[in-house]
């Protein structure tokens, strides 16, 4: 086949969605004459391209092409929305110009699906809709937009390009929950979760990078990532405050649109702090320096985001605190494998009891990481590839295409 990959981050760009579809391209195309149709690398990237209305390179099967985006900061949101706005109206017109039998389209930009099911319906081939994260309702959600006529036309344009959709492929359980709420087919719907690749071996517990993130700590509850829109940010400060300052730590490692604020509430704390990304060779050393990793949803927005870093967090063998609703996929993962507690999101107390709980009992952490390394071989991210790619082969299987008696 060839398949139009749409998402306005790629490598460079440093996002989640950039190197997942980096990855999810490089595998395609291994079977597959693949395009990426991204933006200018607007997202953190350790490099930048000077303005073209359009970059291209190839390598193998695998073309990438740049449309000339705007590059703003994404940290101010009216700016990034003008990246998204650039992105999409420069790219509907080049993706008429690409050869191709599929269009596959993530959630870069928010309104991504809407432009590849008008892509995909203008051309006459199939959509296959990969949800990243579940817009408008994380918008809506996350209080980063308030409900409006413009936000309802949002909604209704989703669930077209959800109807339109050929597969819809979801990161977990509650998010499939999410969409068959709107009315999709549910057997076109399909999980396929990131999953993970298995260390070899965790560094030494004396390298010098997990030195620097515990500190002085002698229990480190450590949350690595964005510190966005989508977690119980508050609840985990709240209950920091009841825990003793006797050497017990909360440390944020990362960045997001919500550290600057946290930073302020929490300055006089002496339970947490805040430390910015490692380099990417020094993440083992990150999930290694936590004795228990935070992973964090609002009440309300499960199954809007299903926070991947799970499975990463299983792999390092760590134990994991869910500060997320029963319902969400790492609940549920949580408690069926016994790798960790889980707390309400909206009661500080219960949070700081789990923590408690789990410093008080070495053994039962122990164990708890035991088991989380082995629920991670149920999630090797090659298996998980292999069912994507399965995903997209079973609407329209090469041989149909070069054998006419094959049975479509």
């Amino acid at each position: 086949m060839n398949i139009l990959l749409l998402n306005q981050y790629f490598p460079p760009d440093t996002s989640a969605t950039a190197k997942i579809a980096a990855v999810v391209a490089d595998t395609l195309s291994k079977r597959h004459q693949v395009t990426v149709l991204a933006g200018r690398p607007s997202y953190d990237p350790d490099e930048r391209y000077p303005f073209a209305f359009l970059h291209r390179s190839v390598v193998g099967n695998l073309t990438v092409e740049r449309v000339g985006s705007t590059t703003y900061p994404r940290h101010q949101m009216r700016r990034r929305v003008a990246n998204y706005l650039s992105y999409a109206a420069l790219a509907i017109p080049r993706a008429m110009l690409i050869k191709a039998d599929l269009v596959l389209a993530m959630t870069d930009p928010p309104f991504n699906g809407i432009v590849g099911a008008t892509i995909a319906r203008i051309k006459g081939i199939p959509f296959v809709y990969n949800i990243r994260d579940l817009y408008p309702d994380m918008a809506l959600g996350g209080d980063i937009v308030r409900p409006r006529s413009w936000v309802a036309l949002w909604e209704r344009l989703h669930r077209a390009a959800l109807r339109r959709a050929a597969r819809v492929i979801v990161l977990g359980d509650d998010m499939r929950d999410r969409i068959l709420a709107k009315g999709v087919d549910p057997e076109r719907v399909v999980v396929v979760r990131d999953g993970t690749s298995l260390p070899a071996a965790p560094p030494p517990q004396n390298h010098p990078a997990i030195g620097e993130i515990r500190g002085a700590a002698d229990f480190v509850v450590l949350h690595a990532g964005n510190l966005g829109f989508y977690g119980a940010w508050d609840t985990l400060l709240e209950a920091s405050k009841l825990l003793p300052a006797n050497g017990t730590r909360m440390i944020f490692v990362g960045d997001g649109v919500s550290r600057e604020r946290l930073e302020e509430s929490s300055r006089d704390s002496a339970t947490v702090r805040f430390l910015p990304f490692r380099p990417p060779e020094e993440i083992p050393c990150v999930m290694a320096a936590g004795d228990v990793h935070v992973v964090t949803i609002r009440r309300g927005l499960g199954g809007v985001v299903v926070p991947s870093k799970v499975y990463s967090i299983l792999a390092a063998g760590r134990p994991i605190l869910a500060v997320a609703p029963e319902d969400t996929d790492v609940a549920r993962i949580v408690r069926s494998t016994d790798c960790g507690l889980v707390a309400d999101p909206d009661k500080p107390s219960e949070v700081a009891d789990a923590i408690r709980t789990l410093k008080s009992d070495p053994a039962r952490l122990a164990a708890m990481g035991e088991r989380a390394r082995k629920a991670a071989e149920n999630y090797a991210r090659v298996n998980e590839l292999q069912k994507f790619v399965a995903v997209l082969e079973g609407i329209h299987p090469p041989e149909c295409r070069s054998n006419p008696n094959v049975e479509k």
